[in-house]
């Protein structure tokens, strides 16, 4: 049959098994919002108030299910507006195909109006993009799209679509959805290898990252600890694949991470990291991590091996993979010398802040969220202090439960993203916790959640600062608040008035307690403005180019 271009995308989108897509209108892509309104009974559009934040949707909606999230913008400013959420994907390798119009192919390269290289300019921070010059090459340009951004490690792909190009007409012909490529062929002997070191340890650790979430190997990591009797411990992007309450899990490692896991990790003889790349935020000072462990990693993608830490061993593979077949080959074992050390560590070592009801401690409104919402239920943060403590204390025992911006660190993620997971799992609650700095980021798609009635929990741990950059100047920079103290008065209360939405404070516990109940009992989306003290911190903490061995626990 003939259809045009446009016609050509949502069909071959519906084809791949997209049923939601976000994103903003302009000139460049209106023929392909002539048709999605013609497709609105089998695709279901989200308007956002900017393209970064339909970027972060996408994002959250991939994260929440894992599958390939999309998002449209039109060109130039619209496209460029994609970048930074683009960039939060591919560093947190989330699944995403960002669809961008761009002028008509005879006024390509003219510096026409809203004209931008948006393929040039997202090269770096795509797994790869293309620029549709014919319409007959659309359709297998978006399945293959599709394919790339799911297969091997997964990452966003950019399709670049001229206007003339979404006009034209050609035949068209259902194919059946992609499938991701094959994973790596396991070498058999690696995995021999890798068994014989975890049955031989007496120390071992296990690490885990995002990879563990993304192939769903959360049930097998789960078996692999508890028959070899290891330790564990997480990057904050695998939070949730293990639950936090197993006596094995020993939580999260790093800058901000407990000093009995970082410990742990310092005196290993055996460290198996899986799915995770040793950024800088966990390999505090390069050179000198886990010393005194050989170290096995398996990661699906060979770029990663040796690239921050030089291991003894590696297995190239889905980490899902590599578990099945290395579960067979495992021992039952018994360290229980090796866990009684760690527990002292644990008792002696590590930040136990204390509790106040007559305030409104960041731990404490951690663990009161998570014993107000189900197991089930979503957390999405933004990024900086407020994202630590929740890292440290919500309690996710899920996979795909806990949602932040690790590898780009990105302020203003949380909002967008919440909007993402909210569509993706009506069912389910989305609690967004935010700081004041980072909720003024994109507050504006406060009036997405309110147009679509979206009863996404916003908790703004409001310490009137620019809380982390605020802490870095207290300990290193004698006190000097440069740009961190910005005597903003937006009342978060009447914000979310003005926007349709409700507003709470509180100041307290007990205050924090009774605005979540009303809040969960809300049927649209509620603001909490939850005050805090400007001196909390986030401890502990690693100076930048130390190690476990230097950390700062009060």
């Amino acid at each position: 049959m003939k259809l045009n271009g446009s016609q050509i995308l949502i069909e071959t989108l519906l084809e791949q098994g997209t049923d939601t897509i976000f994103g903003y209108p302009g000139g460049a892509v209106l023929n392909i919002y002539d048709e999605l309104y013609k497709y609105s009974d089998r695709m279901l559009h989200v308007l956002t108030a900017h393209e970064q934040g339909a970027s972060h949707a996408a994002d959250g909606y991939a994260r929440a299910t894992g599958k390939v999230g999309v998002v449209l913008a039109t060109s130039g400013p619209g496209a460029t507006n994609l970048v930074t959420g683009i960039a939060t994907a591919y560093m947190d390798s989330v699944p995403m195909v960002a669809i961008t119009g761009n002028v008509g192919t005879p006024l390509i390269g003219r510096d026409s109006f809203q004209e931008v290289y948006i393929a040039g300019i997202t090269m770096p921070i795509t797994k790869h993009n293309f620029v549709v010059r014919k319409v007959e090459e659309l359709a297998d340009t978006v399945r293959l799209a599709f394919e790339i951004a799911m297969s091997g490690r997964p990452g966003p792909v950019l399709i670049d679509i001229p206007k003339d190009v979404t006009a034209g007409v050609c035949e068209f012909e259902h194919k059946p959805a992609v499938q991701p490529r094959p994973h790596p062929v396991i070498q058999h002997d690696q995995i021999k290898r890798m068994a014989e070191m975890i049955n031989d340890s007496e120390r071992p650790v296990i690490f885990y990252g995002g990879g563990i979430i993304a192939s769903d190997a959360a049930e097998l990591l789960e078996q692999l600890v508890h028959r070899a009797d290891i330790p564990v411990c997480q990057s904050i992007m695998g939070i949730g694949a293990l639950k936090t309450d197993d006596p094995l899990n020993l939580g999260i490692i790093g800058m901000h991470g407990w000093v009995s896991a970082g410990r742990a990790v310092d005196k290993a003889d055996l460290l198996i990291a899986l799915g995770t790349r040793f950024s800088d935020r966990v390999a505090t000072k390069m050179g000198d991590f886990a010393t005194s462990a050989k170290i096995v990693q398996v990661d699906i993608d060979p770029a990663e091996v040796n690239k921050n830490v030089m291991v003894d061993h590696s297995v190239i593979g889905d980490v899902r993979d590599v578990l099945e077949a290395v579960l067979p080959l495992i021992h039952k074992a018994d360290h229980e010398p090796w866990k009684q050390q760690i527990a002292t560590w644990k008792e002696r070592m590590d930040y136990k802040p204390k509790d106040d009801d007559s305030t409104l401690r960041p731990h404490q409104l951690m663990r009161k969220i998570n014993e107000l919402i189900g197991a089930d239920d979503i957390v999405v943060t933004d990024v900086g202090q407020h994202q630590m403590w929740a890292a440290q204390f919500s309690g996710r025992r899920k996979p795909r439960t806990f949602l932040t911006s690790g590898g780009l660190g990105t302020m203003g993620y949380g909002y967008g993203a919440a909007i993402g997971a909210q569509m993706a799992k009506p069912e389910r609650r989305v609690v967004h916790i935010t700081g004041d700095g980072s909720f003024h980021m994109n507050l504006q798609e406060m009036c997405t959640a309110v147009s679509y009635n979206l009863p996404v929990i916003t908790v703004v741990v409001n310490n009137s600062v620019l809380g982390m950059v605020r802490q870095w100047q207290t300990s290193f920079y004698g006190h000097r608040y440069s740009a961190t103290d910005p005597q903003r008065k937006t009342d978060f209360v009447k914000l979310a008035e003005a926007f349709g939405a409700k507003g709470l404070r509180c100041d307290t516990l007990e205050g924090f307690e009774a605005c979540m109940k009303e809040a969960l009992a809300a049927g649209g989306p509620v603001i909490i403005d939850a005050v805090i003290d400007k001196d909390e911190r986030v401890l502990p903490f690693i100076p930048a180019g130390q190690t476990i061995r230097n950390v700062v626990i009060d």
